[in-house]
C-alpha cells in the first residue's frame, strides 16, 4: 500500500492568485474618522496608528482566512493505493523434514557450523519471500506431520512460523515422509479453486515411521492433480550428527569449543524420492551445499509460474474540514477584534 497528498478539485487554488489583488486595493482605499479634532496634527497621527496595526492585522486574518477557505473547497486528501490479489497464482504446500539427523554438519563451508536444518530454513524463507501471489502452506514433520501453517498469502504470519522452527520441537522420532505427503495433499484438496497444486518436500532420509509410505502418498497426490518436487540434502558419504538440546536446537559444545559427536549418520537412499516425483510429474533435486539448495529453489520458482488477477483500487481520507475549521476560527478571531480592541467610531 502507498499513500499520497492531493487535491480532488486542484482548478479552484487557482482562485489564491486574487488574494494578493484583494490586498493591493484595500491598502490603496479605505474608510476615515468621522470624529473632529482640534488640531490636524493629532489627527493624523491617530490615523497612522489605527492604520498600521489595526488595518493590517484585520487584513492579514481576513487573508488568511479566505486562503483557509479555497484550500478547503480544493478538497484535501489523502489517497491510499491498494493492490489485492483476487486468484492465487500456484497453491505451494512445503513440507519441510525436522527429523533429528537435520542437525548434521556436512553441508557447512569452510569454518563454518551451520546444520543441513539452517540451510534449509534460510533458502525456504527467501523462496517464500518470492511468491508474493501465491497460497503457501507449512508442513513440518519428523516422527509425525504437523501443520504449521494452512495455506495463506499471509506470507509474513508464515515467515514467522518458519523462523520459530527448531530441530527437537517434534519430540517423536523418526521420518514419516509418506505421512506427510499425504497430510499436504488433503490441505492441498480443500481448496476447490486451485490452478495449480504443487507438493515440495525438503528430507535428509529414508522413510521409517508412519502409516502410509511414501509411493502411495504420491498416488494420492497425482490423483489431485499436484506435482511432488523431493529434495534430498546432505551428502553422499557417512558423517556425524553433534549433540544438542532438543528443547531450543541449538549445538552443544565441548569446555573448548568443539562440537560433540552424537551418532553416526550413514548416506540415505534417495531413490523413492525419484520415483515419487516422476509419479507425480514433478522433479527431484539432491544438494549437497547452500548454492545447491538455493539453485534448486530458484529453478522451481522459475518451473512453477501462473498469471493471477490483481484488484487495485483507491481509499480517500478527507481533509478539507482542518482547513474549514482554521478559516471559521481566524474569521471568529477577526471579527471579535473588530468589535472589541480595534473597534472603530462611526
Amino acid at each position: 500500500m502507498s499513500s499520497h497528498f492531493e487535491f480532488q478539485y486542484p482548478w479552484v487554488l487557482a482562485l489564491l492568485a486574487l488574494l494578493p489583488v484583494y490586498a493591493f486595493l484595500c491598502g490603496r482605499a479605505g474608510r476615515f474618522s468621522a470624529l473632529r479634532f482640534p488640531s490636524a496634527d493629532l489627527a493624523r497621527a491617530a490615523g497612522a496608528v489605527a492604520r498600521s496595526a489595526a488595518g493590517r492585522l484585520l487584513l492579514f486574518l481576513r487573508l488568511l482566512a479566505v486562503g483557509f477557505g479555497i484550500v478547503a473547497l480544493a478538497g484535501p486528501r489523502v489517497a491510499h493505493d491498494r493492490t489485492e490479489t483476487q486468484a492465487s497464482g500456484v497453491d505451494i504446500m512445503l513440507v519441510f523434514d525436522l527429523s533429528w539427523s537435520m542437525v548434521a554438519l556436512d553441508m557447512s563451508g569452510p569454518n563454518e557450523r551451520v546444520t543441513r536444518f539452517d540451510l534449509a530454513q534460510e533458502v525456504i524463507t527467501d523462496f517464500v519471500k518470492r511468491r508474493g501471489s501465491d497460497r503457501l502452506g507449512l508442513v513440518v514433520f519428523s516422527g509425525v506431520p504437523y501443520l504449521a501453517s494452512p495455506l495463506t498469502l499471509n506470507h509474513d504470519w508464515l515467515q514467522q512460523n518458519i523462523a520459530r522452527l527448531h530441530i527437537g520441537i517434534i519430540r517423536e522420532l523418526g521420518t514419516a515422509i509418506g505421512d506427510a505427503t499425504a497430510s499436504a495433499t488433503r490441505h492441498l484438496k480443500k481448496l476447490k479453486d486451485s490452478k495449480s497444486r504443487i507438493i515440495i518436500l525438503l528430507t535428509d532420509g529414508d522413510n521409517n515411521r508412519g502409516d502410509i509410505d511414501p509411493l502411495p502418498a504420491a498416488e494420492l497426490a497425482a490423483a489431485l492433480g499436484a506435482k511432488i518436487y523431493t529434495i534430498g540434502i546432505g551428502k553422499e558419504e557417512a558423517c556425524v550428527m553433534p549433540a544438542f538440546d532438543p528443547a531450543t536446537g541449538k549445538l552443544l559444545l565441548g569446555p573448548n569449543g568443539e562440537i560433540i559427536p552424537a551418532v553416526t549418520l550413514q548416506p540415505a537412499n534417495y531413490k523413492v524420492l525419484d520415483q515419487m516425483s516422476r509419479l507425480t510429474r514433478g522433479k527431484s533435486y539432491r544438494a549437497a551445499s547452500r548454492r545447491e539448495l538455493a539453485g534448486i529453489y530458484d529453478e522451481i520458482d522459475r518451473l512453477e509460474k501462473t498469471e493471477v488477477k490483481l484488484r487495485r483500487y483507491t481509499t480517500y481520507a478527507p481533509l478539507f474540514q482542518w482547513w474549514l475549521v482554521t478559516a471559521f476560527v481566524l474569521f471568529v478571531l477577526e471579527m471579535i477584534l473588530v468589535n472589541t480592541r480595534y473597534r472603530r467610531a462611526p
